[in-house]
């Protein structure tokens, strides 16, 4: 028997080496929660049990993840999208619901299955999970395109859908005669719960968080929120509810008030450890002997529900007018299991609806679906193509309509997200004469854009195919503007292969996927961080009483320090006038004749860097090479840009070509 204490250092040292496992395969870290649970639990190392004690414990991970969705509920949204989320997303999770009733009945003989466990069990199979896809749809940057919105939609109704299944469930298992009482009693519940909590409760807890907020306290102000939440959750378990649901009625509660989004982030922390735990608890459950006594049938209600909801949203989402290809994304976005299924097969579980065999067995099927899930998404493009008869024309028709855009420019800048940077990016190398083509993949801000005149089309810049429909054989530089790292290295990769020499120059929210980027062959990475706390920090000198020109001075050497690409500038006759700026470091290009002394040297035994001089680049037959290697054998005709002082770039050019 573990002590409480044995109890929580095996928990929390399971989570931390399965979570750290999962994100080092660039899995979503829930499925390493249920992986140390199950490899934990009592069916299999043994070293923690699912006690009440834990499950209560991990019970409160659902209350706060429901207490974030209410939090989230937004009318405004809601109502924008409802043709989707109640049309698409409802259609979806009745229809899995009545599928599941006749499967049932193939099985009551065997399982000894009613039809209100059927039911309640096609509710826990029509979830999917919210945290796995909208993770990977946003590293994919497909949260705006149309199967993105297909998929989200659907996936509200289910995060919707749960608080009535959390009410109905249980009354599910009362004796027949009794069911319609039951229910009865529910609705008059969750009515009286509403009343009280949306009449009194919306100026009550607006006022009073308003008081609470004025006491200036961090501590009082989460003191209160935990307060808040909990006691919501105590009093639909005290009407005979489920606490996920006073949870999630708590939400939508302080969602109307100012507050929002400090709640939003003071009860991230307790809600995502408390759902971890809970996740470990599920994989604790899970007995690996039953699974493998049954391994057949585990398959097969792995196989089964996965082909049956893939065809049963796609087919849904053909209906709602969308394309085969974006259909087919669709489904396999969606056919897998979700969390708040095992929250609904952990009910149904506790009241007894279903044999425990087959809960087992379910249990397991809906852990490798989930599993399965990132590689269903990852390949849904190559899966798409290969299945829907029109998906090669269409993107064709895409690459066409993005070579055409780029068909009359050259040496221009490719653009990759056309987001606030990137339309700034875009006015200011229109302010100077310079062209561009920007991809991005909300097709409502492309069309609003293209209409306006912008040279913007829709377009992934992680495929290949869409690169060199931009003309990145013909362009000068690819700026990639949104702040997303394996995006970028996607890009990066394919201008590696495409254009080697393309100057790529990356945004990034901090430096510290800085070596990564550069490795992967950015010319320069721009952290946003560091962009703000420069211009924060000049702003404050000046108002401090410091020179304007001794704060662009010292902002120019951070960048120097920080930026290779900014280290110097080409030199002119206004510079002359700038005292400052005379023995500054600056650039210079020089360009080698036949008789030049350093034509067929390498670079490296020119010594350049002995007197202070480093080569940035190397322009060959119009091919700009930055950082050229000390190897670099120089031919005649050639380019080099130098960097340094004005004295040691006299020295160095003597050096580079007198006899």
């Amino acid at each position: 028997m573990h002590s409480p204490l044995d109890l929580t250092l095996v928990l929390l040292a399971a989570a931390v080496l399965g979570v750290v496992a999962f994100r080092m395969l660039q899995l979503p870290p829930m499925l390493g929660y249920l992986a140390v649970g199950i490899l934990i639990g009592p069916h299999a190392l043994g070293l923690a049990s699912d006690s009440g004690q834990t499950k209560y414990l991990a019970e409160f991970g659902v209350v706060f993840l429901m207490f974030s969705i209410g939090l989230e509920f937004n009318l405004a949204k809601l109502r924008s999208m409802r043709r989707l989320v109640f049309g698409l997303g409802g259609s979806q999770v009745v229809l899995t619901m009545l599928a599941v009733a006749p499967v049932g009945w193939l099985f009551s003989a065997v399982f000894d299955l009613t039809w209100q466990a059927s039911i309640a069990l096609g509710g826990a199979l029509a979830m999917s999970s919210t945290a796995i896809v909208s993770k990977m749809l946003s590293e994919r940057l497909e949260l705006e395109t149309e199967h993105g919105r297909n998929i989200f939609s659907v996936l509200l109704f289910q995060d919707l859908a749960v608080v009535p299944l959390l009410i109905v469930i249980p009354a599910l298992s009362r004796d027949p005669g009794e069911l319609p009482m039951a229910l009865a009693l529910a609705i008059v519940k969750i009515v009286v719960a509403l009343t009280l909590i949306f009449v009194l409760g919306k100026r009550v807890v607006s006022r009073w968080f308003h008081v609470v907020a004025a006491r200036r306290s961090q501590e009082l102000f989460m003191l209160n929120l935990l307060l808040v939440t909990l006691g919501m959750a105590a009093l639909t378990e005290r009407l005979g509810l489920s606490m996920a649901l006073g949870a999630f009625m708590a939400g939508m509660l302080i969602a109307e008030t100012p507050y929002r989004h400090q709640v939003e982030e003071d009860i991230k922390p307790f809600r995502d450890v408390l759902l971890g735990l809970f996740f470990v608890t599920i994989g604790m459950l899970l007995n690996v002997r039953v699974v493998i006594d049954n391994l057949w049938l585990v398959l097969t209600l792995l196989i089964v529900p996965v082909l049956f909801k893939f065809v049963l949203i796609a087919g849904l989402a053909r209906l709602f007018g969308s394309r085969p290809g974006v259909a087919i994304r669709t489904g396999l976005g969606l056919a897998q299991a979700g969390e708040f299924g095992f929250v609904l097969l952990n009910q149904i579980d506790g009241l007894g609806l279903v044999d425990p065999v087959l809960t087992q067995v379910i249990l397991a099927s809906m852990l490798l679906s989930m599993l399965v899930a990132p590689f269903l998404i990852q390949y849904s493009d190559a899966i798409a193509m290969r299945f829907a008869a029109n998906e090669w024309l269409l993107q064709s028709l895409n690459m066409t309509r993005i070579a055409a855009q780029s068909l009359q420019t050259e040496k221009h800048a490719i653009i990759c997200g056309y987001g606030r940077s990137g339309q700034n990016l875009a006015r200011m190398l229109e302010r100077e004469g310079i062209g561009y083509v920007a991809l991005d993949l909300d097709p409502d801000r492309v069309r609003e854009a293209a209409a306006a005149g912008d040279t913007v089309v829709y377009g992934d810049a992680g495929r290949r195919e869409a690169l060199i429909a931009a003309g990145i054989h013909r362009a000068a530089a690819v700026i990639i503007t949104y702040a997303n790292t394996p995006s970028a290295l996607k890009v990066l990769h394919h201008v590696h292969e495409l254009e080697p020499a393309l100057p790529v120059i990356v945004r990034t929210v901090d430096d510290s996927e800085l070596e990564a980027l550069q490795r992967a062959g950015a010319t320069e990475v721009v952290p946003e961080i560091i962009e703000g706390s420069l211009m924060l920090a000049s702003h404050a000198l000046v108002l401090l009483g410091v020179p304007m020109r001794r704060v662009v001075r010292g902002v120019q050497q951070a960048r120097d320090a920080r930026y290779s690409l900014l280290r110097g500038y080409f030199h002119g006759r206004d510079d002359e006038e700038d005292m400052i700026e005379r023995d500054s470091v600056r650039l210079h290009s020089l360009s080698l004749g036949p008789d030049a002394t350093a034509v067929g040297r390498r670079l490296g035994t020119l010594g350049l860097e002995h007197i202070g001089v480093e080569v940035t680049a190397v322009r060959r037959r119009g091919i700009r090479a930055f950082d050229p290697q000390p190897d670099t054998v120089l031919e005649p005709g050639d380019i080099l840009v130098l960097r340094g002082t004005p004295e040691a770039l006299e020295a160095a050019e003597q050096r580079i070509t007198e006899r």
